[in-house]
């Protein structure tokens, strides 16, 4: 038997599979060949030689006001190493600057204050201010202008006040945006609500450009490209994360062109042909990723692309979190994949559900393929009313799954769905 670890929360659950089963372990390779990467170093490095720009010190020694984007409770941005770096660049030459954090929810739950310490440290949460995004208060937002594809764009009114915008975060393949990072930060990251909805609408999702590794002719990138521009997000900090969820690069400087070096190093790392299988085991990165029902579709969709016809789909998310979000949870256990994707395509774009997009994708994979959702955190009755089939160990998901293929079935296991992109 051999047995492959596979991120759930906060430690690993063990897959024991027989080795005449096993047809492909697929992974993201290896981000570093050190044991434990010097993340201080890497990032005060890449600050030290933006691409593209002058450096951050130099941008900010002259600015009244900064207002500084990070991520949220379910992103693994290493804030705690990044944000005191930043914080220490930007006043190097301008001890007085006026300096607001907020982070970007785009329509996730607020993040707590207790999150927020664990993401940033106390110093931070004590001694800076920190703003956090939420979508759902119009009073926040101005409207700035139309996007190309029509949506109409607003964004928070801390966006607007600042003369120096800049954000942090990490890059990773996206399932429908093509890659995360960069532009990600102000859409969605701190846009209103209905401008997300716009962008995430059905008739978006749909294109077959939206997908993960593909930014050119997809137009919810394209809306988020030229909605960053617009408000001048004028520098970026982006890192990758190695399998320990450590920095192992760091790209910084101009928006478009630190995100593009920071793509083409993620593209390197994570791109794989696809190897199909009747089963196919995926995680979702465990905590923060895994924490609800919603953040798990990005995996699903990884698997989606190495499963035959008619495939299993096994899925190890702890969903200690639950669904993830009301609207989503409603979509997702009204109806059977069919009759609900049928409801989603009618929908106008202006008229967009919030989190229906992840429904959306979810109902893509569940009209071709049992998924099994592995979770000994979410209520069996609430799996199976989100039409999945519900397992408390990964021993009970794979006797299911074989018993539903055969005792000869090919399995393909993707231990972090999240980190590779299959084409």
């Amino acid at each position: 038997m051999l047995n492959i670890p596979i991120p759930y929360h906060t430690t690993n659950l063990v897959l024991n599979i027989r080795e005449s089963n096993l047809k492909a372990i697929i992974e993201a390779h290896e981000q570093t060949t050190e044991l434990q990467p010097d993340e201080v170093k890497i990032v005060k490095e890449s600050l030290a030689n933006p691409i593209g720009s002058v450096r951050l010190r130099d941008l900010a020694k002259d600015k009244e006001k900064v207002l500084l984007i990070t991520s949220d409770h379910t992103r693994s941005v290493p804030s705690r190493i990044t944000l005191p770096i930043l914080l220490n660049e930007i006043r190097e030459f301008n001890r007085n600057i006026d300096i607001t954090i907020i982070v970007a929810t785009g329509l996730h739950r607020k993040t707590t204050e207790d999150e927020m310490r664990s993401m940033f440290g106390d110093d931070i949460v004590n001694h800076e201010h920190v703003v956090v995004s939420d979508a759902y208060n119009e009073d926040d937002f101005i409207y700035i202008c139309d996007l190309p594809s029509g949506a109409s764009f607003s964004v928070h009114k801390e966006a607007t006040e600042c003369d120096l915008l800049i954000a942090e975060g990490f890059i990773e393949p996206h399932f429908f945006a093509g890659y995360s990072g960069g532009r990600k930060s102000v859409l969605p990251g701190i846009s209103s609500k209905e401008t997300i909805n716009e962008n995430h609408s059905f008739r978006a999702i749909e294109s077959r450009y939206a997908v993960a590794g593909v930014m050119k002719d997809n137009p919810i990138s394209e809306d988020m490209d030229y909605a960053a521009k617009r408000v001048n997000l004028q520098f970026i900090l982006n890192v990758a994360l190695n399998s320990k969820k450590q920095i192992s690069r760091a790209f910084c400087g101009d928006l478009f062109e630190a995100h593009a070096a920071g793509v083409k190093y993620i593209d390197s790392v994570s791109r794989h042909q696809a190897v199909y299988g009747d089963i196919v085991v995926t995680g979702n990165g465990g905590y923060p990723l895994d924490q609800n029902l919603y953040q798990s579709v990005k995996a699903v969709s990884t698997a989606q692309m190495c499963a035959k016809d008619d495939a299993v789909i096994v899925m190890c998310c702890s969903c200690v979190d639950g669904m993830g979000g009301e609207h989503f949870e409603r979509i997702m256990t009204s109806g059977t994949p069919e009759a609900m994707n049928e409801y989603l395509s009618k929908i106008p774009d202006k008229k967009t559900i919030p989190e229906q997009w992840n429904a959306q994708v979810y109902f893509k994979t569940l009209m071709k393929h049992k998924v099994i959702l592995v979770s000994d955190f979410f209520a069996r009755e609430a799996i199976e009313k989100a039409n999945m089939i519900a397992a408390t160990t990964i021993d009970e998901a794979m006797d299911i799954a074989f018993a539903m293929k055969g005792e000869q079935a090919e399995v393909v296991v993707i231990p972090d769905g999240v980190a590779v992109m299959i084409v």
